[in-house]
């Protein structure tokens, strides 16, 4: 209610975000299961995530693709990573996200899958966190303030947090989760220093939409594990 810096005096509380957000997609892939069959319970599933959480991140995901793919030195990147208008890159970056999540929801046993929902969400938001820490800003805007407000000790409260709820939802396999989707965002990071010279909201964006898509892949790799896992 004090706003948007002193909410980012307190981003190390995103896992928790993610494990609200997590269940309610658990919720919704209860219900849909029960209705529908894995695809369109696939679908349904990609409608209820986007609808709660909007297109914020997945827009950040289409801008960093554009201007990763653009052809020249940081400025001309950046001017394509602003620009408003879909390029090729923005359009590849999100078709990979949207298809990858399709035939990974559709593809995890029916039983795990709500689990998997809330450990990926976890997942996608300690990379948000991940992303920030480790980024510096090249630009003023929204994405800036998270990034100058986030430091080592928001990480590993975050970090901390994540583990527990991730091993929680999916035992050790969620913990395999958890590292997958920090790694990558460490990777966008690096991939966003190296090509804008530093980070940006897109970035965080981007971070929160492949982590979460990684962790369902990695999810899906130890289905077997996480299937055995469960007591219940």
């Amino acid at each position: 209610m004090e706003g948007i810096e002193s909410l980012m005096r307190h981003v190390y509380i995103f896992p928790l975000i993610g494990a609200s957000l997590g269940i309610l997609f658990a919720a919704a892939a209860l219900v849909l299961g029960y209705l529908l069959p894995a695809s369109m319970t696939a679908i349904g599933l990609l409608l209820v995530i986007y609808r709660i959480c909007g297109i914020n991140h997945l827009d950040g995901l289409g801008d960093f693709g554009d201007g990763v793919t653009a052809h020249g030195d940081p400025e001309k990147k950046i001017r394509a990573l602003k620009d408003v208008y879909l390029g090729s890159g923005a359009a590849l970056f999100i078709i990979m996200v949207i298809l990858t999540e399709f035939s990974t929801l559709s593809s995890i046993a029916p039983s795990a899958l709500p689990w998997v929902l809330v450990a990926a969400e976890v997942g996608a938001k300690q990379a948000m966190l991940t992303f920030a820490a480790f980024s510096a800003p090249f630009h003023r805007g929204f994405g800036s303030i998270m990034i100058e407000k986030t430091n080592a000790k928001h990480f590993i409260a975050g970090l901390a947090m994540s583990a527990v709820l991730c091993s929680a939802a999916l035992g050790w396999q969620g913990l395999v989760v958890l590292m997958v989707a920090a790694a990558s965002a460490l990777y966008l990071a690096r991939v966003s220093a190296r090509n804008f010279g530093g980070g940006s909201g897109d970035g965080i964006g981007a971070s929160n939409e492949i982590a979460r898509t990684l962790a369902l892949l990695t999810a899906l790799a130890l289905q077997s594990g996480v299937t055995s896992w469960m007591p219940w």
